[in-house]
């Protein structure tokens, strides 16, 4: 794949090492060691939920995109140790948490490197954030093999593309003893929108058509039946 003036993945790549350190996370199973992830959507049913203490109280709080908190404790929690973006729905990381960018293009591998020093990439398909605030011994790069891995193997090309919140799921069961899903699919009403939006019948992720939230719902609901997460609805 080439971006720009024929730049090669292993450049990119190599430049981007340049302005993060190697990954230090260690996901070796251990039998001391339990690994409690709560995976956090952006669902308009975590309104009035209150699952809030119980998001916090896991070991990992796992968020995404343009995720939000701050107005919404009590539903949402406020503890956040990994948030999952890309570039197009970047935004700052808290001190101490940390960034895992999900690639699915070599620009987002370029931007990742600008964002987080000159600021020289400000657009991949669209404007995307030219700088990130973010620990940067606590980034971390997903393989664009996973956004492949998933889309063979889960959502089995329903949709365009898997969705940030199916690929989280996928990422959370590869590296978590135990996952607890919040957040995820429609309203009690069955509308799709994000928790801190006022406008509830947007419904935009339903009908772009880019993800199939129908396939993808069944398959979160299949994990919920077989054990593999616990669903909280």
């Amino acid at each position: 794949q080439q971006s720009g003036k024929d730049k090669t993945l292993e450049g990119v790549v190599s430049k981007m090492f340049q302005i993060i350190p190697p990954p230090t996370l260690d996901t070796t199973p251990h039998p001391s060691r339990c690994r409690r992830c709560a995976v956090v959507g952006n669902s308009g049913n975590l309104r009035r939920s209150g699952h809030g203490k119980l998001i916090d109280s896991h070991s990992f709080v796992i968020r995404m995109n343009k995720a939000v908190t701050q107005g919404f404790e009590k539903d949402v929690g406020n503890r956040t140790t990994h948030h999952i973006l890309y570039p197009e729905s970047a935004v700052d990381v808290a001190p101490g948490v940390s960034l895992i960018l999900l690639p699915f293009k070599l620009r987002d591998l370029e931007w990742l490197t600008s964002a987080l020093s000159t600021g020289e990439v400000k657009m991949t398909y669209m404007r995307v954030k030219d700088r990130v605030k973010a620990d940067k011994d606590k980034v971390l790069v997903v393989n664009p093999v996973f956004f492949k891995y998933v889309h063979d193997n889960w959502t089995e090309h329903h949709g365009r593309y898997p969705s940030t919140g199916m690929l989280t799921i996928i990422f959370a069961l590869h590296t978590c003893d135990q996952v607890s899903v919040f957040g995820y699919g429609a309203d009690q009403q069955g509308n799709w929108h994000h928790y801190w939006e006022e406008n509830r019948y947007a419904g935009a992720f339903r009908k772009t058509g880019v993800h199939s939230a129908d396939y993808e719902t069944e398959i979160i609901h299949r994990l919920a039946k077989e054990g593999k997460i616990s669903l909280h609805l």
